[in-house]
């Protein structure tokens, strides 16, 4: 396949990118629009009590420090997802700067400027609007200043959220191994950031009557962000739709829905950590998932006939250098001590313990570890170390901890587990740069994403899950200098699943029912 250079893809992919320019703006702006509204009284309140402020101060640092995803998933039981939870998680991260600058510039006032200004007859509030605020001004804005870059890069992770955004490039990117994908989010969001904070610092340096025009500008600019973000987010059809970033990039994802069923969800872009349970609570109605996922059978959920086959075989298996099993000539035996051992319907089992039984992974893997009379009892680990890596969901958490577990108990190799690695090009990378030495693999992945084959090749290769395995396997061994060992027996594609009575009140049994359907309404 030719290399698609980052010009090209921009102009691809230019209305998509336009649109989430649009997003990241109109959040950015409505989020610090509205943290300039109640940062600056707040700021101006603690100034005037100062017992007030390091409460206030203090709280306002301990919400910055929670980390963004955390936040944001803190926001969805009460705000459901979309524009809404992103735009309140932007707006507690750009308090602190604004609250604290506007305290600070306003106690920074020097005391003989009050107090000449109280002998001339100044109330508080002529004392505040004609003195405090135009000489705290700099320092105001120098705090607003920051906050807006803050949420410009933070605003990235809106697309966890289906809020759109930049985010949905990147982290499709990261998913898909797309170093275009990744360079059209992550270019545009650092320029967002210059150019804001260029435009800010003009405001900056403006004189204080300027300011008092704003009252008008603002609300202005509120209205325009919220106009532009409504007309670029995805449109509603009566069948809510939710992708992830990588499905939406995927030939075996919504590429492939338009291409070979003909079927455009206008899907909204969001975390599969949050995407089974948005369906059970009716916020989506349509999802991308996995078919071994333990959320399906948690969340009562129906997985769609994939009638013309656009999901390939995806058998998992370790992926491991080949120089690695010769420097460690006991691994290859004993990760194939797995093989053959998982079958759909136990691995979807597995992960329904993870995902609504709350299990650990170290549980789940060392009980079916005793069940199948494959544990035993850790070695001391004094002739190396091998590194394990994971992605970052439920499954291949208790994958990483299976191959750990007899690692340690068929070998005299001690373990390092580095898992919740952001997806199959973070893994991939960490792999070819030595930073682990193994991570559990999927063969429709590896085809699809790593190797990037001819559509010929694809069609031929995926007839049956031995041929994509074998295919996969020989090639990573001449591209790479990679071994995929043998196959743990279960098949986790992409499946599109609905919930179950929604889809018997609506008769939908297959993706081409489905695409009647859209057909019928829109």
């Amino acid at each position: 396949m030719t290399h698609q250079s980052l010009w090209q893809f921009i102009i691809e992919q230019q209305e998509k990118l336009l649109t989430q320019v649009t997003q990241h703006l109109g959040l950015t702006f409505l989020s610090l629009l509205l943290a300039i509204i109640v940062g600056v009284p707040l700021g101006i309140i603690i100034a005037r009590k100062r017992t007030l402020s390091n409460p206030v101060l203090g709280i306002a640092g301990i919400l910055q420090t929670i980390p963004s995803i955390a936040l944001l998933g803190f926001m969805i039981p009460a705000f459901g997802i979309g524009a809404k939870p992103a735009i309140i998680a932007l707006l507690i991260y750009a308090l602190l700067p604004i609250i604290r600058n506007t305290y600070t510039g306003i106690t920074g006032v020097e005391p003989a400027v009050i107090e000449a200004a109280k002998a001339m007859g100044m109330n508080r509030r002529q004392l505040l609007s004609k003195v405090e605020l135009p000489l705290a001004m700099p320092v105001i804005i120098a705090g607003i200043r920051t906050a807006a870059v803050i949420n410009v890069g933070v605003a990235t992770l809106a697309s966890f959220v289906a809020a759109g955004g930049l985010g949905e490039f990147i982290f499709g990117g990261i998913s898909l191994n797309n170093t275009n994908m990744i360079l059209a989010g992550a270019i545009p969001a650092a320029l967002l950031a210059i150019l804001l904070d260029q435009a800010i610092s003009v405001i900056q340096k403006l004189k204080y009557g300027w300011f008092q025009q704003l009252k008008y500008i603002i609300p202005v600019i509120l209205i325009m962000a919220g106009i532009g973000y409504a007309l670029n987010s995805p449109s509603k059809n009566r069948i809510k739709a939710g992708f992830t970033p990588e499905f939406m990039g995927r030939q075996d994802g919504d590429l492939g829905l338009r291409s070979v069923y003909g079927l455009d969800v206008k899907p909204l872009v969001v975390n599969d950590a949050i995407m089974y349970k948005a369906a059970y609570e009716k916020k989506l109605d349509l999802i991308s998932g996995y078919s071994t996922d333990g959320r399906i059978k948690a969340f009562d959920l129906y997985v769609l006939n994939d009638d013309q086959k656009i999901f390939p075989p995806y058998f998992a298996a370790p992926v491991i250098k080949t120089k690695t099993l010769e420097k460690f000539p006991e691994l290859k035996e004993t990760l194939n001590l797995l093989a053959g051992k998982l079958n759909d319907s136990i691995m979807t089992d597995l992960n329904y313990k993870s995902d609504y039984l709350n299990q650990t992974p170290e549980k789940i893997a060392r009980d079916f570890l005793v069940q199948n009379n494959l544990y035993k009892n850790p070695g001391k680990g004094n002739s190396g170390t091998i590194r394990i890596g994971s992605k970052i969901f439920g499954e291949q958490y208790i994958l990483a901890e299976m191959y750990s577990m007899l690692i340690k108990g068929y070998t005299d190799y001690k373990v390092e587990t580095k898992t919740g690695l952001g997806g199959t090009k973070i893994c991939f990378d960490a792999l070819m740069n030595d930073a682990i030495d193994v991570y559990p693999e999927y063969t429709g992945t590896g085809l699809l994403v790593l190797l990037k084959p001819t559509a010929e090749t694809i069609k031929n290769v995926t007839q049956s899950a031995d041929k994509t395995y074998t295919y996969v396997n020989s090639e990573f061994q001449k591209q790479y200098g990679i071994q995929w060992l043998q196959p743990l027996g279960f098949n986790n594609a992409y499946a599109l699943m609905m919930r179950r009575k929604q889809a018997e009140e609506l008769n939908i049994k297959s993706i081409s029912d489905l695409k009647r359907y859209f057909d019928e309404k829109n």
